[in-house]
């Protein structure tokens, strides 16, 4: 802007030069040159001010609109302050959701992991499953025991030994704490050694656990009893229906479940149905 004064100031001096010394020499020809440079300049500063004049504006109503969102923002109890004190809490409850994510993750992987081995015994004619949030192993009732027993059978005893090698080979699995849960169908047991479906899915259990635990040299599974716990559930956690003998027979089984750490109690149904990030 300064520049642009200074020419012009310079260019009015040139014409009074010229002008001056028109009369000692110089043609007409170079007195409208100095004529036009001199109005080239005018105009050019003219429009200098004018985009001047234009920028002050514009830096006042900018102005004018950053005090009037503050006073907007200020009514809703809000100022740069507390603004940025919002993104840093975003900020920091974004970095514990990924971290959340991580350790899903993981455990999900070590879910998978698990269920990877247990699917070993699949070709044992077992089923694996998961069920109330629950990891299991379910045998065939019918297999371990006779009808209304609880001693078990030779071939149950077989089946048994070979889902003990799977798990005692597994220093995982091994690991692991499991419980042995004896169930019935609906079907009334009336006395009898065991009294009612409740004594009878209780030693079944019982028995199941017992052989799985025994020692090797004692003809057992040689699992580490510190691992494993029994218990019976009758009839009150159906498979399937009571009201055909198909589902009798499904209902009247063993189950051997993988008791959750502490580190995994989440509902492990939604790691089967959501993929992985």
């Amino acid at each position: 802007m300064k520049d642009l004064l200074w020419s012009a100031a310079f260019g009015v001096g040139v014409l009074g030069c010229v002008v001056s010394v028109s009369g000692c020499g110089y043609g007409q020809e170079q007195w409208d040159q100095k004529v036009r440079e001199n109005e080239e300049l005018r105009n050019q500063l003219t429009a200098q001010q004018q985009a001047q004049k234009k920028c002050d504006a514009d830096y006042a109503d900018a102005l004018h609109e950053v005090d009037e969102l503050k006073r907007k923002l200020q009514e809703r109890g809000l100022t740069l302050d507390n603004l940025s004190a919002d993104l840093e809490r975003q900020r920091k409850a974004l970095e514990e959701y990924q971290l959340r994510l991580d350790q899903l993750d993981q455990i999900r992987n070590r879910f998978d992991a698990l269920k990877a081995k247990l699917e070993k015994l699949t070709t044992l004619g077992l089923k694996v499953d998961v069920r109330d949030n629950r990891m299991l192993i379910q045998l065939p009732g019918d297999v371990l025991f006779a009808s209304g027993r609880a001693d078990l059978k030779p071939e149950g005893e077989g089946i048994l030994r070979q889902v003990a090698e799977v798990i005692r080979n597994d220093p995982d699995l091994a690991s692991r704490e499991f419980q042995v849960a004896g169930h019935t169908d609906s079907h009334p047991l009336r006395g009898g050694q065991y009294k009612d479906n409740w004594g009878l899915s209780a030693m079944r259990a019982r028995s199941v656990l017992v052989f799985l635990t025994t020692a090797t040299d004692e003809d057992g599974g040689g699992l580490d009893p510190r691992n494993w716990s029994a218990a019976g559930y009758a009839a009150t956690d159906p498979v399937a229906s009571n009201e055909t003998e198909e589902g009798r027979q499904k209902n009247r089984r063993v189950e051997l479940v993988v008791m959750p750490n502490v580190e995994e109690m989440l509902n492990i149904n939604s790691l089967l149905k959501q993929p992985a990030p």
